[in-house]
């Protein structure tokens, strides 16, 4: 079959698409936003990017187009979809049909870490032997790609509330049907389709809906909205996790959560020391190892995979070390996500200095949805640089005034990093985050470091 993907170059549709090549599908795309890692595995794969939305790029006639949820109606290649008939579908849709369709599927699902404890689950599997198959919004660095369709039975996916594409407003985790579901938590989140939190909590009670009788629901036991969606209906065994007061707990925890303690039952089952950071990681953790426990892997089995677990790409990655500084590179797009991460590096680097380094890029972002809240997440690094755009259109800078004499705001990217560069001395841990490219800012600071490194040799 031959398959063109619209948007291939997002996380999902780019998995979806390593997914139909191993499948044996002829698979071409389209976007009109390249960049890595997403772009440099299409490549590696042997798949065929296209810049642009180009009617043109549809001929010859595909077989079936898989529609990208970033894509409206007005987009070229949409409307030449639709006026040639062509047969197409949302990538969740074809997912379900051609990949899930008989295999135990563990979803992970929440509002922040879902990435994570999909590469954590992954990982764990492998290691025991299951070759699962996977799709995750993310590169997990044990792996060295986003998607796998994998030898065996199971598939781990990470399970998005988002919608599904312009003709499908349904959250995309409910195509898949999972048997295990990881419930991570749940915040107000993309506020560019949703008005509320009630709204999300209906997408996920829904989820709760189609999980059988017989499968596994692992759930934040201390999150107050996902006890809302459990009391709204649940049909299927729980089992909760928590740092403290669950089923599933953890106990001597490093300051940094760099070690820990799993506990089931009051009862210490397996410890792991490994090399992720903050709490936040120790409960996905967690949950990684009861959905794993779910598919057959006993939990000592699981800490011995977590001691080898490498991380994600763009998940507190360091991108370099030039001069004494240490460059980090973070997918944050939610304040609970930035306060976690940044409470992890400092407990790491102690009194080191942290230079937080924010493009507010997400929808929920772009809209100010966080405007109040964003500096109080950003309250343990020593020094913050905001980059605002002009989509953002919302005072950053007033927004920014908690922060006091530590903040600048620019609109000027070139700018931005001539300053980064000249606040930097050794020692110090620049942290970037955003959820896209960042105009290549990782790249261009990295560059100057190295050749302000040169100069002073």
């Amino acid at each position: 079959m031959r398959i063109h993907i619209l948007g291939i170059c997002g996380t999902f549709m780019g998995g979806i698409a390593a997914l139909a090549k191993a499948a044996g599908h002829e698979v071409s795309g389209s976007d009109a936003d390249v960049y890595p890692p997403m772009s440099t595995q299409l490549a590696e794969l042997g798949i065929r990017l296209r810049e642009g939305y180009r009617p043109e790029h549809l001929k010859p006639a595909p077989d079936c187009v898989l529609v990208g949820n970033a894509l409206a109606r007005g987009n070229p290649a949409v409307e030449a979809v639709l006026t040639r008939g062509l047969p197409y579908m949302s990538g969740p849709q074809w997912l379900a049909e051609h990949i899930l369709k008989g295999r135990h599927t563990i979803a992970v699902a929440g509002t922040h870490g879902k990435t994570t404890t999909s590469s954590m689950t992954a990982w764990i599997l492998e290691c025991a032997g299951f070759k699962p198959g996977f799709l995750i919004g993310g590169v997990p660095q044990n792996f060295g790609i986003s998607a796998r369709l994998g030898d065996g039975k199971i598939f781990v996916v990470e399970a998005d509330e988002y919608d599904t594409a312009f003709f499908d407003k349904g959250a995309k985790f409910l195509h898949y049907r999972p048997r295990t579901v990881i419930l991570n938590n749940l915040e107000y989140d993309h506020a560019d389709i949703f008005p509320d939190l009630a709204s999300i909590e209906t997408q996920f009670h829904y989820l709760v809906r189609t999980i059988p009788g017989n499968g596994l629901i692992v759930t934040n036991g201390a999150d107050a909205n996902l006890q809302h969606v459990l009391e709204k209906g649940c049909w299927t065994r729980r089992e909760s996790f928590a740092l403290a007061a669950a089923d599933w707990t953890a106990r001597h925890v490093a300051a940094d959560g760099s070690a820990f303690n799993i506990s089931h039952g009051g009862k210490t089952v397996a410890t792991v020391q490994w090399k992720l950071l903050g709490l936040h990681n120790v409960q996905n953790a967690l949950a990684a190892v009861v959905a794993a426990q779910h598919a057959g892997v006993e939990p000592w089995r699981a800490a011995e995979a977590l001691i080898r677990f490498q991380g994600v790409k763009r998940r507190l990655e360091v991108r370099a070390q030039v001069g004494g500084v240490t460059v980090y590179d973070d997918f944050a797009h939610h304040p609970t996500a930035i306060a976690a991460t940044l409470d992890g590096l400092r407990k790491r680097v102690g009194e080191g200095r942290i230079i937080a380094v924010l493009e507010p890029r997400s929808h929920t972002m772009k809209m100010g949805v966080h405007r109040d809240t964003l500096a109080v997440s950003l309250q343990a690094a020593d020094r913050v640089f905001v980059y605002q755009a002009q989509n953002v259109t919302w005072d950053v800078a007033a927004a920014m005034q908690p922060l006091g004499q530590r903040v600048s705001v620019s609109h000027d990217l070139e700018r931005l990093v001539s300053m980064v560069t000249g606040e930097l001395r050794r020692g110090d841990h620049v942290l970037i985050m955003s959820n896209g490219g960042f105009g290549g800012f990782h790249e261009k600071l990295i560059e100057r470091l190295q050749r302000m490194t040169a100069a002073q040799r």
